[in-house]
């Protein structure tokens, strides 16, 4: 069988390096760009056999060098999304509305059969999320000039590698009084990045085109019982103080002060609503994907580096 060639953008994340591995291992060639090769190549390159995997240093703003990789390419799959803005061009509206666009129109011109780009569940309610507003407006790019691309909405994406539950874990380590926003009442359903790749592949293999598709665990539950779960985990006891809105505000706009913004005022924004399943749209499990993996067994496979004693630890827990 002839190998499909696929160029990833995005492809040095949890999600990138997972679906990686499982393409290449399901006789796909991948092309990844990436900004810089010298940082992030040697572990683009572990993901898979030599000969499956091409490695391209551009900046993804330059169009003349990133067109000349659609010459060969059948699909393309956009992962690039940030949290929160940086300076030199890293805005919500450059990353999330201008450059999907540019991709849509590439993959229009050199008629590629598939373009599969990752957006975010919940921005069509959160209207006053700078983030939101930037994802919703990148989707209609897409669909406007490649009506064939399917845009995968995940939840919260957990794993190992992720910037989630390995952040709340460090935290709760170190923090003996842990803040609630909103009360710790907002809805997720946490997929895991390995059920969100099966889906991604899923939708290459079989050729489905459904515009929009949801991707959600198996489970939903509140950002205060993510808390108590990750502590169980990791066997401590912590004080969950609610913050009032103010001093929530207030206390992001001093954490914005910092390189890696643990939470930023755009952020507390988005926790205000519910991120689950809209009943709008097919989800994964519409499309023959369920997830399979539940938030508090996974994390217990890695949960031990945050606590003492590490991989052998002594202490009992149960994480039900």
């Amino acid at each position: 069988m002839k190998a499909k060639n696929c160029l990833i953008f995005g492809g040095s994340g949890q999600i990138g390096r997972n679906l990686i591995r499982k393409l290449t291992k399901n006789n796909y060639k991948v092309t990844v760009v990436t900004r810089n090769s010298h940082q992030k190549s040697y572990i683009i390159k572990t993901q898979a056999n030599a000969g499956f995997i091409d490695i391209v240093e551009a900046n993804i703003f330059d169009e003349k060098k990133i067109r000349e990789l659609f010459n060969k390419a059948e699909i393309c799959i956009n992962l690039v999304g940030i949290l929160y803005e940086e300076k030199k061009g890293n805005t919500f509206l450059n990353i999330h509305t201008i450059f999907p666009k540019l991709l849509a129109k590439l993959c229009k011109e050199y008629s590629l059969k598939h373009f599969i780009h990752l957006s975010a569940l919940g921005i069509n309610e959160a209207k006053d999320s700078r983030y939101a507003l930037s994802k919703l407006e990148g989707e209609n790019e897409v669909l406007k000039n490649f009506p064939l691309a399917t845009i995968l909405r995940p939840s919260i994406v957990y794993s190992v590698d992720d910037n989630f539950s390995t952040n709340f874990m460090t935290l709760l380590n170190r923090l003996p009084v842990f803040p609630l926003y909103y009360n710790g009442a907002t809805k997720f359903a946490p997929i895991h990045c390995s059920d969100l790749t099966d889906t991604i592949q899923h939708v290459i293999s079989n050729n489905i085109y459904s515009k929009i598709i949801e991707c959600v665990g198996p489970e939903t539950i509140t950002f205060k019982e993510i808390i108590k779960k990750l502590l169980i985990l990791i066997g401590k006891k912590r004080i969950l103080l609610p913050f009032p809105l103010p001093i929530a505000k207030l206390s992001a706009r001093l954490f914005e002060i910092m390189p890696k913004p643990l939470l930023t005022r755009d952020q507390l924004k988005l926790l205000k609503y519910d991120n689950i399943a809209s009943g709008k749209y097919k989800t994964n499990s519409d499309i023959g994907i369920p997830s399979l993996r539940y938030f508090d067994q996974e994390v217990k496979k890695y949960c031990y580096m945050w606590r003492e004693g590490g991989q052998f630890s002594t202490e009992k827990y149960n994480s039900k």
